[in-house]
């Protein structure tokens, strides 16, 4: 199946009262749209990250009453989960969509991993381009320009704080002609997992 583009009912979604209505709008409108996305690009995906990656997309299965604000599909190397990977994340919050590099909470050793951000941390802030976007908790619907970001602090934050969080990567808004054109869309995901990669195969060398 070709990606053809979002919709303005994808976001809409997202104000569908009651958790089983909603999760019927997001398997029936987003997660078909989430596979077709990965199968464009996941020859290149394992090309450009040097390893096979796996497609999870999100279940949201421990709701059990408030119905998800956002929802994401993941690219990893681990086949059986992706929490506890850095991975690369396509999702959507109702007023935008994201891709993103992600470190969550769950990841173990990820002290580690911000200790040699922060010992190259020239090096890893002149490899992603100023107008990117930074967010330190992907259950928020929050993220900064690099350009206007502290990024050692959030790298700090990240390293020390037991719930602290990394996601680097590009938002689109809801009103961003590109959203609604499949072919440029993908042509923009496979660029920016191509600019993060290098980030994210030194942060696998680190847990390795």
């Amino acid at each position: 199946m070709t990606f053809k583009g979002f919709q303005q009912e994808d976001f809409e979604t997202f104000s569908i009262e009651g958790l089983d209505e909603r999760m019927e709008a997001i398997q029936q409108r987003i997660q078909p749209k989430f596979q077709s996305i990965y199968d464009e690009i996941a020859d290149e995906l394992d090309e450009t990250t040097g390893i096979p990656m796996h497609l999870h997309i999100a279940r949201h299965a421990r709701r059990t009453v408030n119905p998800p604000a956002d929802t994401w599909s993941a690219y990893c190397h681990n086949k059986r989960g992706y929490k506890k990977h850095p991975h690369f994340q396509v999702g959507l919050w109702h007023d935008n969509v994201f891709v993103w590099l992600a470190y969550i909470y769950e990841l173990p050793g990820k002290q580690l991993i911000g200790e040699k951000f922060l010992e190259d941390i020239d090096q890893w802030k002149n490899s992603i381009p100023k107008h990117y976007h930074i967010s330190k908790d992907h259950m928020q619907n929050e993220a900064i320009l690099v350009k206007d970001a502290d990024v050692e602090a959030i790298l700090q934050r990240f390293t020390t704080i037991k719930k602290g969080e990394l996601l680097i990567g590009k938002r689109f808004d809801k009103t961003d002609e590109i959203l609604y054109d499949g072919e440029r869309f993908i042509s923009e995901v496979k660029e920016i997992i191509k600019t993060l990669a290098p980030i994210y195969r030194s942060s696998l060398e680190v847990r390795n």
